[in-house]
């Protein structure tokens, strides 16, 4: 299997894993907040769609040569970053993320098939880039959601 393979093998297995952590919750669930801090699962969703966002405006500047610039000087880091996107995202619908996810990944997917494969392998700064905004990242998503599923599950078999 050539890097491109894995590569895409390796996305796809995370990618799996991130929307299994919230399959068959109905629509009230998965707009609930308080999975991570405030965040329903609508936010992490509408926030793991950002930082893919960010890889598809970034990796081409990456491919070019050129640093992206710093999110400490463009925006007071990365934790205001995300404080400013999950505002300006928090009026979409469900349906509207979903539709959102689907289009950004699916983007983000032909990217990387008509990357130079020299780029796709070991340590390189496109590798680097992209292994930060999506398949180490889609984890800790999928993680916290699983732990919020398991807190609500034994909250609702506790007897009262």
């Amino acid at each position: 299997m050539d890097r491109r393979q894995q590569l895409l093998k390796r996305l796809d297995k995370a990618w799996c894993v991130f929307k299994e952590s919230y399959a068959g919750l109905p629509d009230s669930e998965l707009l609930e907040s308080g999975v991570t801090g405030a965040w329903s699962v609508r936010d992490i969703i509408a926030h793991v769609t950002t930082w893919e966002e960010e890889a598809l405006k970034h990796l081409p500047l990456v491919l070019m040569g050129k640093r992206p610039p710093r999110y400490s000087v463009t925006y007071g880091g990365i934790d205001a970053f995300n404080a400013q996107t999950t505002e300006e995202k928090k009026n979409l619908s469900l349906r509207e993320v979903f539709r959102h996810q689907e289009d950004v990944h699916h983007r983000l997917i032909e990217l990387i098939e008509g990357v130079p494969e020299d780029h796709l392998g070991g340590d390189t700064r496109f590798r680097h880039r992209l292994r930060l905004d999506t398949y180490e990242h889609y984890p800790k998503h999928a993680s916290a959601i699983k732990k919020w599923r398991e807190r609500r599950l034994s909250a609702r078999v506790q007897p009262a």
